[in-house]
């Protein structure tokens, strides 16, 4: 019985997807729940599983089509066998092997099989991509994982090679909606820092109890997150909308958290963070972050969002000023903790600072309302106890 394999019915934001990699050949055993390929849309990459157990018996888009929703794709015969491979005739008898043969080398992945990135990385470092670990969906060697096999590695010479590929639906979608931004609104970023001694001090006094109870380590976000949808409630213009000459006040936060992909920034939403608990935070940031890693976001954990986060210090930024993301009106920048030197009390003390940043929609957003917002991250974060006690 053949058995039709479909496109996924896809949202309305979305209007078609792009076949980005086939893992199937025609021919070939498929199990039920199996990937049969991947398509790429402007937002995720979405897994199509083999709805039955079968062999896949037609393939009616090739690697780079573009396709719409509920289109056939595929056709898989459904209960069949893939063909026993060909019987080998008994090999001759060979003459006697030495008493310690060498092990096979690894066979390199085909640069075909390898993203473009890593393909360049490789060819410009001159690396063989079997001697590298791969840390990709399903162990696929990354353009991360070149770089970082070559790092302590002697820098030599010879061919300079070039590779011109085409960005992904991903990457052109990010670049879109980044011009869209920098051209439609009137940005503007102001800057803070905060000492988070008593953050770190809680942290370390509570981890072990909280990990002990919730199955999930206590990190920084959540208290970034947590007092960001308070201040949102004090400050609820920074939680608005811009819609043609109107403003949309949202009596919600849905907090957008930035994700570093292989393909890219996503920013998965945490919906109605001033209901959450910090464990509830936790466990959806890290849900969010294992299925990007392996590709199992979904649209819909894309969709709306009212405010964002973003961590630049995860890779070392200490400063910078992030886009706003459109719809939205205002995006919070978080970089990386360095102990420095303050005045506190009339004493120089050492303290943990992070600088924090504040990007915002001037048209809608003054600076005095993002100031004071920013102000008021910051004397949370220094007073974690009173956050805990909604004051």
């Amino acid at each position: 019985m053949s058995i039709e394999v479909k496109v996924p019915v896809l949202p309305e934001s979305v209007s078609d997807a792009t076949i980005a990699n086939w893992r199937k050949k025609v021919g070939e055993a498929v199990a039920r729940d199996e990937n049969l390929v991947d398509l790429e849309t402007d937002k995720v990459v979405l897994e199509v599983p083999s709805p039955v157990d079968g062999v896949l018996k037609e393939i009616r888009f090739d690697t780079g089509a573009t396709v719409t929703s509920e289109q056939v794709i595929a056709v898989i015969e459904q209960g069949a066998a893939a063909p026993a491979p060909a019987k080998a005739e008994a090999p001759k008898a060979a003459p006697a092997a030495p008493a310690k043969a060498a092990a096979p080398a690894a066979a390199a992945p085909a640069p075909s099989q390898l993203p473009p990135g890593a393909a360049f990385a490789a060819a410009v470092n001159q690396v063989n991509p079997a001697e590298v670990a791969g840390t990709g969906r399903r162990g696929a060697v990354t353009k991360e994982d070149i770089v970082n096999h070559v790092r302590n590695a002697p820098v030599g010479g010879g061919a300079r090679p070039e590779e011109r590929v085409p960005m992904t639906r991903i990457r052109t979608r990010i670049a879109e909606r980044l011009m869209h931004s920098k051209n439609s609104i009137a940005m503007l970023t102001s800057f803070n820092e905060i000492n988070l001694g008593k953050v770190m001090a809680m942290r370390k006094e509570m981890q072990e109890s909280f990990e002990k109870q919730y199955g999930i380590k206590l990190g920084f976000m959540s208290f970034f997150a947590k007092a960001a949808a308070e201040a949102l409630k004090r400050h609820p213009i920074v939680n608005a909308s811009v819609d043609g000459n109107d403003i949309i006040y949202h009596g919600y936060s849905d907090i957008s958290v930035a994700v570093s992909t292989d393909k890219g920034l996503v920013t998965p939403v945490l919906r109605n963070v001033e209901r959450m608990s910090f464990a509830d935070v936790e466990r959806a940031i890290a849900g969010y972050a294992k299925a990007a890693r392996e590709g199992g976001l979904k649209l819909e954990d894309l969709q709306g969002g009212t405010f964002t986060i973003t961590n630049g210090g995860t890779f070392g930024s200490l400063f910078s000023t992030p886009i706003v993301n459109p719809p939205q009106s205002a995006i919070l920048g978080m970089h990386a903790i360095k102990e420095r030197p303050i005045v506190e009390n009339g004493q120089i003390v050492i303290a943990p600072m992070m600088y924090v940043a504040i990007s915002y929609d001037h048209r809608i957003i003054d600076g005095k309302d993002a100031v004071l917002f920013l102000v008021d991250i910051k004397n949370q974060l220094e007073n974690p106890h009173r956050m805990l006690l909604g004051l």
